[in-house]
C-alpha cells in the first residue's frame, strides 16, 4: 500500500506539460529521436534529482513530434549536469540514471542500445561540428575496442529547447560496455583481486579513491608534475583496501617498468608480462592523431581484467576513450591549435604520464605504432573516410543543426568578428574566449577559430584531418612493398612474425589475395619486417617460405 501511495505522491510532482511546441517556440519536430525531460527540482552538479524522461523516436526516416507518445523509454530517471569547466556553457550536458519511481536504477535499452541503467547527454556546445565525440568513440571501436554507443537526439528539458546532443553510453563496467570481472568485496586474495578494475587520470575530489604515482608527470615548468591516478571501478564505498593495495602496486610496476626501458630495448619482453601491448599502440595512435587538448591526461581511461587461471591474462589495457570536444584542431592551448604538434609531450596545463614519451621513443614500439598505423592507413584512416563520416551526420542532422546554431548563434562567427580558418590550426592563432573572459562578445572559449556556418566548419575539419594525417604519415607512415612470386598459386596468405604483433598473440594476419592462374605474383604495401608467406596450391599442398623485407 505504501509503494502505491509513494509513486502516485511522485507522480504529481512532476510536471507535463502540454508540448505543442517549446516554450521559446524554437522547436516542436525533427527527424531525430527527441528526448524530453521534466523535474520540478532544480538540476544541478552535485546530486541527480529525480525527473520523468520521455523518449519519441518513430523510426528513420519519420518525423517525430514534440507531443507524440513516448514510444521508446517512458519513465523516471536522475539527472545532474556533468563536466567541469563545461559547467559555464549555456548548453549543459547530463549524466542520466533510470529509475522506478522509488529512485532504484532500472536497466532499460535507449535508442536500440545494449540495456543499462547509466547513460551521458553529450552537449556539443563548444563543437559546431557537433559530432567530435561521435567519430572518436566510433574510431575507436572500429579499431577494435569498446567505444560508447551513440545516438543523436534533440532534447528538451522542462519545456525549453536545449539543442543536439548525442546520447551515448556512460564508461562502465558491463558485460556490453567495459567487458571485465565483477569484482566483489570479498574478492581480496589470489586470483580473485586481479581483476576487473577501471582506471582513469583526471580531475578527481574526496568521492574518488585515488593513488599517486611514482613516476613524475613532463610538460609543466611548474607546479606539481605528480599523477594522480583514480579507481573509478569499483566505486570507492566498495573497493576493499587489499584491492587498493593491488592495483596501485600494479600500477606502480607498470609505470616504473616502463620507465626503465632503454630506447633500443627490441622486445619489450618485461612491459609486455604488464600491459596489453596492442591497447597502448592503438590508444597512442587513436590520442596524437585526434590532438587531443586533455590527451593522455585528462579523462584518460585504463582497464585490468582478472587473471586467467592458468596465470596468462590480466594484464592492464590502455582504453576506452573518452571527452574529445576540443580535439581535431578545435583548442587553441596546449598546442592543439598546431598541426604539427604531439600530444605525449604534454604542455603547460596538466602534468602527462612520463609513460607515453617513454614508449615511443623505444624502437619497439614505435615500429609497433609504425605497422599498425600503416595498416589502418589502408582502412578507416583516410581523409576519404572521416569525410564520408561527417558527411552522413549532416545529413543525419538535417534541420536540427540548424535550430541548435538558432539557439546558440554566438557559436558562428558575426559579420563584425573574425571567422573562417583565420588563426586556428598550422598558424600563430588569435583564440576566442567566451564573453566576459576579455574576447569580443559572442566569441568562444578555448576556440582555436571561429567559423560562419556549419558547412564551413564540416570542410575545415576536413582539411585539419587531412593536414594531421599527413604530418603522422612521415613519422609513422611504412611504404615497403613486399613481393612474391609463386607458381599455381590459388590463394595466398600474408602474416607478420611475433615481433610486428599488434598485441600479444604470436600471428596477426595483414593481407589476403585469393588468386587464380599461374604464374602468380602477389605484391603489397605491408611494413618492413619479417613475413611468413603462405599459399595453397592447386593440388592443395601448402607451400611456405619466410620473405625478409628491410
Amino acid at each position: 500500500m505504501f509503494t502505491v501511495i509513494f509513486f502516485v505522491v511522485v507522480a504529481l510532482c512532476i510536471p507535463t506539460y502540454a508540448l505543442g511546441q517549446t516554450s521559446d517556440g524554437l522547436f516542436s519536430q525533427s527527424t531525430l529521436p527527441i528526448v524530453v525531460v521534466s523535474t520540478t527540482e532544480t538540476i544541478n552538479a552535485d546530486e541527480k534529482v529525480m525527473a520523468t524522461l520521455k523518449i519519441i523516436d518513430n523510426g528513420a526516416g519519420n518525423i517525430n513530434h514534440l507531443d507524440d507518445p513516448a514510444n521508446d523509454y517512458d519513465g523516471y530517471c536522475g539527472i545532474k549536469w556533468r563536466g567541469n569547466s563545461s559547467l559555464s556553457f549555456p548548453q549543459k550536458k547530463y549524466t542520466v540514471e533510470t529509475w522506478d519511481a522509488e529512485g532504484n536504477d532500472v536497466k532499460a535499452s535507449l535508442l536500440g542500445m545494449p540495456e543499462e541503467s547509466d547513460w551521458v547527454l553529450l552537449a556539443p556546445y563548444n563543437d559546431v561540428s557537433m559530432v567530435r565525440d561521435v567519430y572518436a568513440f566510433a574510431l575507436w571501436n572500429e579499431m577494435g575496442h569498446w567505444g560508447p554507443r551513440t545516438r543523436m537526439v534533440e532534447v528538451v528539458v522542462n519545456n525549453e529547447y536545449m539543442g543536439v546532443y548525442a546520447l551515448c553510453e556512460r564508461i562502465k563496467r558491463d558485460k556490453n560496455r567495459v567487458d571485465v570481472s565483477k569484482l566483489k568485496t570479498t574478492d581480496v586474495e589470489g586470483r580473485d583481486v586481479t581483476g576487473g578494475y577501471i582506471l582513469r587520470v583526471d580531475a578527481f575530489d574526496d568521492t574518488d579513491a585515488t593513488f599517486t604515482s611514482k613516476v613524475q608527470g613532463v610538460g609543466t615548468s611548474w607546479g606539481d608534475k605528480t599523477i594522480t591516478w583514480t579507481v573509478y571501478y569499483p566505486k570507492k564505498e566498495d573497493l576493499q583496501q587489499q584491492q587498493m593495495d593491488y592495483i596501485s602496486q600494479y600500477v606502480d610496476d607498470v609505470e616504473t617498468t616502463i620507465a626503465a626501458i632503454t630506447p633500443d630495448d627490441e622486445t619489450l619482453e618485461e612491459p609486455r608480462k604488464l600491459i596489453d601491448l596492442g591497447s597502448f599502440v592503438d590508444y597512442f595512435i587513436h590520442t596524437e592523431l585526434t590532438l587531443n587538448a586533455d590527451g593522455f591526461k585528462r579523462s584518460a581511461y585504463f582497464n585490468k581484467a582478472k587473471q586467467q587461471k592458468d596465470g596468462t591474462g590480466g594484464l592492464l589495457a590502455a582504453g576506452p576513450v573518452w571527452d574529445f570536444n576540443l580535439a581535431f584542431g578545435n583548442c587553441n592551448f596546449c598546442n592543439a591549435d598546431n598541426v604539427e604538434a604531439w600530444v605525449y609531450q604534454g604542455c603547460e596545463t596538466n602534468p602527462t604520464p612520463a609513460m607515453w614519451r617513454t614508449l615511443i621513443g623505444n624502437t619497439c614500439f614505435r615500429q609497433a605504432v609504425s605497422e599498425r598505423y600503416t595498416e589502418l592507413r589502408q582502412s578507416v584512416l583516410t581523409s576519404e573516410a572521416f569525410g564520408n563520416f561527417l558527411d552522413a551526420y549532416a545529413e543525419e542532422l538535417g534541420e536540427a543543426k540548424d535550430r541548435h546554431l538558432k539557439k546558440y548563434p554566438e557559436l558562428l562567427a558575426s559579420s563584425s568578428s573574425q571567422g573562417g580558418q583565420g588563426g586556428g590550426w598550422g598558424w600563430p592563432g588569435w583564440g576566442w574566449t567566451w564573453p566576459g573572459w576579455g574576447g569580443q562578445p559572442g566569441n568562444i572559449w578555448f576556440a582555436a577559430y571561429q567559423v560562419s556556418s556549419y558547412d564551413e566548419e564540416i570542410s575545415t575539419m576536413k582539411e585539419w584531418f587531412a593536414q594531421r594525417l599527413a604530418f603522422l604519415d612521415q613519422s609513422f607512415l611504412l611504404d615497403q612493398p613486399v613481393t612474391a612470386s609463386i607458381a599455381n598459386a590459388l590463394q595466398i596468405e600474408v602474416q607478420t612474425s611475433p615481433f610486428a604483433v599488434k598485441s600479444n598473440k604470436a600471428l596477426r594476419r595483414v593481407a589476403v589475395y585469393t588468386l587464380a592462374g599461374t604464374p602468380v605474383e602477389v605484391s603489397g604495401h605491408l611494413p618492413r619486417g619479417t613475413y611468413i608467406v603462405s599459399c595453397e596450391a592447386e593440388d592443395g599442398s601448402t607451400l611456405a617460405r619466410i620473405v625478409r623485407r628491410n
